[in-house]
């Protein structure tokens, strides 16, 4: 394993370009908990949607980890984690829409969990140190989430008629921008390539690719033929748009505030 990096040595562009990384892998850990919240009563069985309360449980966790390590930089991690509007939100494009649907959840599951799994990999594995502490026990507890996302993956496809329709249609509407996001060579992406934060990115996308070729097929997709968004939010480092407000205030904790402890 290589040197850990000495954050110490970091110009500003770097510091922002490591921000931004951090910040969309918390928001996006944050608003995968709110979309999981949503199907644990909803959920095709009470056993599921005890699994849900645990992923959601999980997610959050994972989130507050990586909000933390904004300290590492001598951030405050409070007011990314409070204080901001949906606009300055970070999480993929994916989470950016409550899924209405089991299906919706079941792509969530198997394609946005996967590529959250698939950069925090590259992560864990780079010369971020907080990182390589802190993101393998998250990577052991999402093998549980795929798990169960793979089996309802398949379930649905091989179901048949509208069940595997909807879900056809999830895959199909999220995975551009969540090609994006894995597959992203902007400036800041490069920063992080370059200083060994993160694999390249013609390695990421190859890795997420294979990792989800065998499930998109199963709903007649041809997961090389689809291609990235190419409408992109530098600042925020992915997809343009924003999720929903209600979400947000939910993800900032606004009606709990007056009972915050820290």
């Amino acid at each position: 394993m290589t040197d850990a990096l000495d954050l110490s040595t970091l110009n500003e562009d770097q510091r922002d370009a490591l921000v931004r990384l951090i910040v969309t892998l918390a928001d996006s850990k944050r608003l995968m908990g709110i979309r999981y919240s949503d199907w644990t009563l909803g959920a095709p069985s009470i056993e599921t949607g005890v699994s849900m309360a645990s992923m959601t449980q999980d997610e959050w966790g994972h989130a507050r980890l990586l909000y933390a390590m904004l300290k590492t930089l001598d951030i405050d991690p409070g007011p990314f984690e409070y204080e901001r509007t949906g606009d300055k939100f970070a999480s993929v494009s994916a989470l950016d829409r409550e899924p209405l649907d089991w299906a919706a959840v079941v792509a969530l599951m198997v394609l946005a969990d996967g590529a959250l799994s698939t950069m925090l990999r590259s992560v864990a594995q780079g010369t971020l140190e907080q990182a390589r502490r802190r993101v393998p026990k998250m990577l052991a507890e999402e093998q549980y989430h795929m798990s169960m996302g793979s089996a309802w993956y398949r379930r649905l496809a091989d179901s048949g008629g509208e069940s595997r329709r909807l879900l056809a249609v999830a895959t199909e509407d999220i995975l551009p921008g969540l090609l994006a996001w894995v597959g992203v060579d902007d400036a800041a992406a490069r920063r992080m390539v370059a200083i060994g934060i993160l694999d390249s990115a013609a390695d990421r996308l190859a890795l997420y690719r294979d990792e989800v070729r065998e499930f998109v097929a199963l709903v007649g997709v041809d997961i090389d033929a689809v291609l990235g968004t190419s409408e992109w939010d530098e600042v925020r480092g992915r997809a343009v748009g924003r999720p929903d407000e209600e979400a947000c205030e939910r993800a900032r904790g606004d009606r709990n505030r007056a009972l915050l402890v820290e």
